[in-house]
């Protein structure tokens, strides 16, 4: 009997528990139903290359990522630039790698038949921004006036529309100029293509969307992860453009170069509307 419980013993501390699984979050889709469309394809792609158990976690915010982080209830993130630096500043989350998004800038689009012919001419006039705190909607175009020149809420009048809504009233001469992405250019002149549009102003290329991992994650996972971004990454991308709305990142690569710096033009937006990154705008 006494041999029984010792080989029991023995061969209990053999045999490690049960990795606990990898919780991966995306801070703009809430709902696992919404997560799984998206990115169950990526989930197998990356328990495949690492052998590790993935499991996605939604959250319902942004907000809420950095409470699930600081609780230790989540260990990936993936967000985008105007969402990391401040859950940079919330968490001390690491990168562990970009995820580059192509013809990932901010414009300001005018009517080309209006009275609106260059950045000068917005003076006194009224400019929309989509999304509040979207980095190509509203961060991103304001920082674009202010590398023309034009001062946030003193130059111009900045309000927040939906963007369908903002350019419709652009086209009655309710306001003057609208903040947009490349994207979202394009599918207006599908959605109206008797109007003419103008960019008039084109901010650089925005820094990437990022993955994080919280600070006290397990290490070997967490270099398991990096070196698949490393190693299978054109596979990962494969994986990832199967979801509908990541269709943004075709044609994209993951960047592992990537230092907490390269976002500093985004903290440099935050500035320019007058909000710092210790909360998200908006909230």
């Amino acid at each position: 009997m006494l041999r029984t419980i010792m080989t029991a013993a023995v061969l209990a501390a053999a045999t490690p528990l049960a990795a606990e699984p990898i919780k991966f979050a995306v801070t703009d889709i809430e709902g696992l139903e919404a997560l799984q469309q998206e990115f169950a394809a990526f989930e197998a792609s990356l328990e495949e290359i690492t052998g590790l158990d993935v499991e996605l976690f939604p959250v319902s915010s942004r907000t809420a990522a950095v409470e699930a982080i600081n609780q230790g209830a989540v260990d990936l993130v993936l967000t985008g630039p105007a969402e990391y630096v401040v859950i940079k500043e919330l968490t001390d989350a690491e990168i562990v790698v970009a995820w580059q998004r192509p013809n990932y800038y901010a414009q300001i689009v005018t009517l080309s038949e209006g009275d609106i012919g260059s950045v000068a001419d917005l003076k006194g006039k009224v400019v929309t921004f989509g999304s509040v705190g979207s980095t190509s909607q509203h961060l991103g175009p304001a920082q674009a006036l202010a590398d023309f020149g034009l001062t946030y809420g003193t130059d111009y009048q900045p309000q927040i529309l939906s963007r369908n809504v903002a350019i419709e009233a652009l086209i009655r001469g309710d306001v003057q100029a609208v903040g947009m992405n490349e994207g979202h250019l394009r599918r207006i002149r599908e959605a109206f293509p008797e109007q003419s549009f103008t960019v008039i102003a084109r901010g650089r290329d925005l820094p990437n969307d990022i993955l994080v991992a919280r600070k006290d994650m397990d290490g070997a996972a967490k270099q398991k992860i990096a070196d698949a971004f490393v190693n299978d990454g054109a596979k990962l991308m494969a994986a990832v453009i199967q979801g509908e709305d990541n269709k943004k990142y075709e044609g994209g690569f993951f960047l592992t170069k990537v230092k907490d710096a390269n976002y500093d033009y985004v903290r440099d937006m935050y500035r320019t509307i007058g909000v710092d990154t210790s909360a998200f705008v908006g909230d």
